[in-house]
């Protein structure tokens, strides 16, 4: 978990509602690259942990007899419900559980995948008993924006959204060091994945890199819905002062841009996978 940083159960609180309109999606065509990456054929079953609203587990499930999510947060999974009834996804069921209550009588796995979401957990513990959870030759899958991708000299047809005047205001009203539930992120967020997974007996890492780039208009509806959807700026964090965030927000918003139209470009997806070895046994 991040240095000095203990879970519960507000991370996400007041968030669910938002997280559809709120993020960016992957880039087109993720699904498909890992599914071809992973040589899935409708069979075995996927595990999204960390699920959140199901972005990811119902853009996979056609893949796999059965999706499982498992999130410890009520209304992300009831979103995810909703989300799959829309897309008329059948094969999908949701948990309410942390990853480190894992295996929590789930069974076994041919795709485990956390999709931005590993770096909230117990990363060793976890890795160990995925690993347990995998059938042999089975996938562990990280799944994240890809980070720094390189500028585009295009320019945009209307202004970016403010993020930094954004973040300023977040300060402002929260405090200067990155909130997370009840707690802070003092040292951010922990990286080197690629450490975990090898001692937790992983291998055969590779790294794909989907493409994205489009050109995607934004309102100021959305960009307030994403930084709702966000766990430091989450609602619950502004208490009796959220509406008066709200109203600076998007007085901030109009000074960007007075008719409250933004454009961003998606960013790449990067995916990294690791497998469980063939002739690992179960203990």
């Amino acid at each position: 978990m991040p240095d000095g940083w203990r879970w519960d159960s507000t991370l996400f609180q007041g968030s669910a509602a938002y997280y559809e309109r709120g993020r960016l999606p992957y880039a087109p065509g993720f699904a498909e690259t890992l599914a071809t990456a992973l040589g899935v054929d409708g069979r075995g079953r996927l595990l999204d942990v960390g699920c959140g609203p199901g972005t990811v587990s119902l853009a996979l499930a056609r893949f796999f007899t059965e999706a499982v999510g498992l999130d410890p947060d009520e209304d992300m999974l009831a979103e995810a419900e909703r989300q799959a009834e829309r897309r008329g996804v059948t094969n999908a069921r949701w948990t309410a559980a942390r990853a480190e209550d894992l295996p929590a009588g789930l069974g076994e796995f041919r795709v485990v995948v956390f999709a931005q979401s590993f770096h909230w957990t117990d990363r060793d513990r976890v890795a160990a008993t995925v690993l347990e959870m995998l059938e042999p030759g089975g996938a562990f899958v990280h799944i994240s924006d890809l980070k720094n991708p390189p500028a585009d000299p295009a320019p945009l047809p209307l202004p970016t959204p403010p993020y930094t005047q954004i973040r300023g205001l977040v300060r402002r009203y929260v405090g200067p060091v990155r909130r997370a539930g009840q707690g802070t992120l003092v040292n951010g967020t922990p990286d080197r994945e690629d450490l975990v997974l090898a001692r937790a007996g992983f291998e055969d890492f590779e790294r794909h890199v989907v493409p994205a780039g489009e050109v995607v208009n934004r309102t100021a509806d959305d960009i307030v819905a994403w930084v709702f959807s966000r766990s430091d700026s989450a609602p619950h964090l502004f208490g009796d002062r959220l509406e008066d965030f709200e109203r600076d927000l998007r007085q901030e918003l109009r000074q960007a841009s007075p008719d409250n139209r933004f454009a961003e470009r998606l960013p790449p997806t990067e995916i990294m996978i690791w497998r469980k070895p063939q002739a690992a046994s179960r203990k």
